[in-house]
């Protein structure tokens, strides 16, 4: 069976992806990875033996599959849809169809034109980045992520942002003529997040999580052990920029690109302030170097 037989094949970009991976990953010979041998050249441990990649996908998505092991896999999904051609893009496609699912669900309903022109561009989005993202970094499979989400984003800004043209001989409607405004990407999270870090409201290093967790809906405890700080601290880093968001909407701040002198003046000093807290915290939690001997015979003697 080839993957475009079926009379039926589906509209929708996703899900004729799914229905081309599970074409090649069907009995009696599905698709298959050699996890053994990755594992073995790349030090991580991964399901033992040839594994279909079904179960492979399986596996990854179980909560308990360490950052490294998903991003060795995913380094060689990227790498195999590169050199070897049709059949591992689609694979590559196939094993995120969750993700991107999950992406396409979550736009749909901020989308005013056809669903599938959304799906389309969600999985070009994926698929450009399975030609541009860096096999070298950590988070393989968040960058493959945040590149669909991304293109699903624009495509719903320029649906929006689409002016229509006005007849100024047609008749007046509700009793207003003129175009209109076009609308505030309120509904664009990650276009906010990045204003607000332009700004200063938010630091950039809290802002990549939140949007990891936040949009992305990446596991919290995969995104704390890849910042190498505690699940604890990554929450209470999140909660806080969902506060400063709320802040800045509230208060306009993030609606335009204006911002009198004195409100700019008051986030400059805000943000300096945050990133003196933080170097404080860091300082106190660097190792310190040993006191000398004679210190410590003092500290005794006290």
């Amino acid at each position: 069976m080839t993957a475009t037989s079926s009379p039926l094949w589906p509209t929708s970009a996703l899900r004729a992806a799914a229905a081309a991976f599970a074409a090649l990953t069907c009995e009696p010979a599905p698709m298959s990875l050699d996890c053994r041998a990755l594992a073995e050249t790349e030090g991580v441990r991964l399901p033992p033996g040839v594994v279909p990649l079904p179960a492979l996908q399986a596996w990854l998505m179980q909560p308990g599959t360490a950052a490294a092991a998903q991003d060795v896999v995913w380094r060689e999904l990227v790498r195999r849809a590169r050199i070897q051609g049709p059949d591992w893009v689609v694979a590559a496609a196939g094993m995120a169809m969750p993700a991107l699912n999950g992406i396409a669900c979550r736009l749909a309903p901020r989308f005013r034109g056809d669903r599938d022109d959304l799906d389309a561009e969600i999985l070009a989005g994926f698929l450009a980045g399975v030609h541009r993202v860096d096999r070298d970094a950590p988070g393989v499979f968040g960058a493959l992520v945040s590149a669909a989400t991304d293109a699903g984003h624009r495509l719903i800004g320029t649906v929006a942002y689409e002016t229509p043209v006005v007849d100024e001989e047609a008749p007046l409607q509700c009793g207003v003529a003129g175009p209109r405004a076009p609308r505030l990407p309120y509904e664009h999270e990650d276009l906010l997040v990045q204003r607000a870090v332009s700004l200063g409201l938010v630091d950039g290093r809290d802002a990549q999580s939140w949007i990891a967790v936040r949009l992305g809906r990446r596991d919290p405890d995969v995104i704390a052990a890849r910042l190498g700080v505690g699940r604890d601290a990554l929450r209470m880093r999140l909660t806080r920029t969902d506060r400063r968001l709320a802040d800045a909407l509230r208060s306009g701040v993030l609606d335009d690109g204006v911002v009198s002198p004195a409100e700019q003046a008051r986030i400059q000093q805000d943000a300096h302030r945050r990133h003196r807290a933080h170097a404080t915290v860091t300082a106190l939690h660097s190792p310190r170097p040993a006191a000398p001997a004679t210190a410590a015979v003092l500290v005794d003697a006290a």
